[in-house]
């Protein structure tokens, strides 16, 4: 189980985990003597380089999630505009083949949509299945006639089909693509350093909810980090407007 595929998770997880940092970096603190001013000080020098570090290393983080968020809005408009474009170019083959070519686009764009749309992943597995099978019929409905006809035309309708398949295939690498295992471990390390010495530099008359507000900042911008991130997980999601849009335009249900 990924914990960033599930960004409410994380919340709660994180949360308590740094709650917990903090606390125990009172308790330690309630075990020796007050902090006197050069000690306090040095702390406080060490606490804000701390911070500080974290607070870049989750800019940078949510620089590349935002990225990957918007390559794949990019890369749903580009299947968009290839299955319109090339729905257009087979009325050229043959008019069975055209027709097989039409309708095997309609039922390939039905389920593209439904790659946006599901949250199921045992779902997600026979879709991706049927689109593959879809894929290689497509392939074969306009190979025959193109290769029967070599022509200026046929090199057009075949190009078209090539740039079909593989904006499934820059879609996919896209969702697949998420902030390094590496970033959020290093993360994690340091917003945990930072909390223990946070609650272990802290005045120990500070009431007990004061130790919030550092966590839940700090948990608040690794669920905004993991929703950006997860494709099918989170609130925010890629919609499939575009997809949807030339599926209205060729009547598919």
């Amino acid at each position: 189980m990924d914990l960033t595929d599930y960004p409410g998770v994380l919340l709660v997880i994180s949360l308590a985990a740094l709650w917990l940092s903090v606390r125990l970096g009172v308790h330690l603190r309630r075990r020796r003597a007050q902090l006197v001013g050069s000690e306090r000080e040095d702390l406080g020098v060490v606490l804000n380089a701390t911070l500080t570090l974290l607070a870049l290393i989750i800019g940078f983080s949510l620089s590349m999630a935002t990225g990957r968020y918007d390559q794949r809005k990019n890369y749903e408009e580009a299947e968009a505009n290839a299955i319109g474009t090339e729905y257009v170019r087979v009325a050229l083959l043959p008019a069975a083949d055209a027709a097989k070519a039409r309708h095997l686009l309609k039922g390939y764009l039905d389920q593209r949509v439904l790659f946006y749309t599901t949250r199921n992943t045992a779902r997600l597995d026979s879709i991706n299945a049927a689109t593959s099978r879809l894929q290689d019929d497509l392939w074969s409905v306009v190979q025959g006639p193109c290769a029967a006809q070599p022509t200026p035309v046929s090199a057009l309708i075949l190009s078209g089909m090539n740039d079909v398949l593989n904006s499934q295939g820059y879609t996919q690498a896209a969702w697949w693509n998420h902030i390094p295992t590496g970033v959020w471990v290093l993360m994690a390390v340091v917003a945990i350093f930072g909390n223990l010495l946070f609650g272990y530099s802290a005045h120990l008359e500070l009431r007990s909810g004061m130790f919030v507000g550092l966590p839940a900042l700090i948990s608040v911008s690794f669920f905004l980090l993991a929703d950006l991130d997860s494709p099918r997980g989170g609130m925010i999601q890629v919609k499939p407007q575009n997809l949807l849009s030339v599926s209205s335009s060729l009547g598919t249900p």
